[in-house]
């Protein structure tokens, strides 16, 4: 076991994270070819689909290469690789069977690839997940882990099981993504498993995931400094990917929910900067103005659309004029909603900044009154402290020091005295009678 582990090690290497991206690159210039021969060849799939899997991959050889013993860069990594190898297995099986070219080589084993890549990758987002930010696991969860293999063992072999058995019959019926269109005629208790257990196994994997969830949650509660703002990080980019990359995509329709599912990308970069640590600082304000620009857009959508339906319906007002004041009031209403909005989503998310206004307004507000350049010098350091909390405060002030110079000697024959800052008085001289 030793002797494997340090094989492992050896491997994991910013050499072996260069060519598995080189291997994406070229995946990705085969499944092209690919849809261009099965006529499916769209700018989407040319684009949005490559430029997400490419954006995984990349974050995964920049964890890689940065920290290879780290094993969230290497997952992000395999998931590009094996997920665009089952896309080009499926579009190499419809070539192959739906558009006669049933003489290339290798077209059973495309059928058998592509669910046999695409399941085990459906695992390694979760895992990744589970496995932020150092990989490191107690006892405990590592036999979760070894629970969450072998059922997803189990899903693999039962997505495996049809296309095997088509490929043995002579029976491939593919749709236009390579997948199985009918196993109606095959047999076996892997390819038709009984209902109680998949539901039980999909349950299980369900609950499994769950405590990935909790197991970073957890951790976030625990956290502190830098560990913290790591958390953070990813639970940003879950929040993006499940609420704009899933869900926002599963309600629009057409080409917005094409670009909406381009959301799924903000899960490896908020894991890659957790992990680069690449400042980390700045995730609260990326928080609070995404929090305040989402809640700002849905006031403004909603302000919009009741002036314009209270001016049309209730009104009777043309739709034209309707529509010109409805977008006057919603950009008027613009700038003091948004001050709103922010300081209230500030007081929630981004504690420290609205703290920090604070004290820097309270300054500003004394220091009308304040004459003293001493208890100014002094209440400037403190709110320097107070809202900056740097390691060392100094502050210099600039004082003007006059030079006196002595009074130059006064002449033989005058009376009077000189000050520094008067010019001798003279005596009026008289003369000798």
């Amino acid at each position: 076991m030793a002797e494997i582990m340090t094989r492992l090690v050896r491997l994991a290497s910013p050499v072996t994270a260069a060519i598995l991206g080189a291997l994406v690159l070229a995946e990705i210039i085969a499944t092209l070819v690919l849809e261009g021969l099965d006529h499916q060849l769209t700018w989407s799939l040319a684009l949005i689909e490559p430029s997400a899997l490419l954006i995984f991959a990349g974050v995964g050889v920049v964890v890689a290469r940065h920290q290879p013993r780290n094993p969230v860069g290497w997952v992000l990594i395999v998931f590009g690789v094996l997920i665009l190898l089952a896309v080009a297995a499926g579009l190499y099986a419809v070539l192959c069977y739906r558009l006669g070219h049933r003489g290339l080589p290798l077209a059973a084993a495309a059928v058998v690839l592509a669910p046999a890549a695409a399941w085990p990758a459906f695992a390694l987002i979760p895992l990744a997940i589970f496995l932020f930010p150092d990989g490191q696991l107690s006892r405990p969860w590592r036999w979760v882990l070894w629970a969450f293999s072998g059922l997803y063992v189990y899903e693999w072999a039962v997505n495996v099981a049809p296309p095997v058995a088509a490929v043995a019959g002579n029976h491939v019926r593919l749709d236009s993504s390579g997948r199985l269109t009918d196993t109606s005629d095959l047999t076996g208790w892997l390819v038709h498993p009984p209902g109680w257990l998949t539901a039980a196994v999909i349950a299980a994997v369900g609950c499994i995931w769950l405590s990935f969830v909790g197991r970073q949650v957890l951790s976030w509660r625990h956290a502190a400094g830098e560990h913290r703002q790591q958390l953070k990080w990813l639970a940003f980019g879950a929040a993006i990917a499940l609420g704009v990359g899933v869900v926002a995509s599963e309600l629009a329709s057409g080409l917005i929910s094409e670009i909406l599912a381009t959301g799924l990308v903000a899960l490896p970069v908020g894991i890659g900067v957790g992990i680069l640590k690449y400042r980390l600082y700045d995730i609260d304000r990326i928080i609070s103005r995404t929090v305040a620009y989402a809640m700002l857009t849905g006031v403004l959508v909603g302000v919009y659309a009741g002036l314009v339906l209270l001016a049309t319906q209730v009104f009777q007002f043309h739709s034209t004029v309707a529509v010109a004041v409805a977008t006057l009031a919603a950009a008027a209403l613009f700038t003091p909603l948004r001050h709103r909005v922010q300081r209230l989503v500030d007081r929630r998310f981004n504690r420290a900044r609205y703290d920090a206004d604070m004290i820097v307004a309270a300054f500003a507000a004394g220091l009308k009154d304040a004459v003293d350049l001493d208890s100014v010098r002094d209440d400037l350091a403190s709110v320097v402290q107070k809202a900056l909390e740097p390691t060392h405060v100094s502050v210099w002030t600039r004082t003007q020091v006059s030079s006196l110079q002595p009074a130059p000697p006064l002449p033989s024959g005058l009376v009077g005295a000189a000050s520094p800052n008067q010019p001798p008085s003279q005596s009026p001289s008289r003369e000798p009678s």
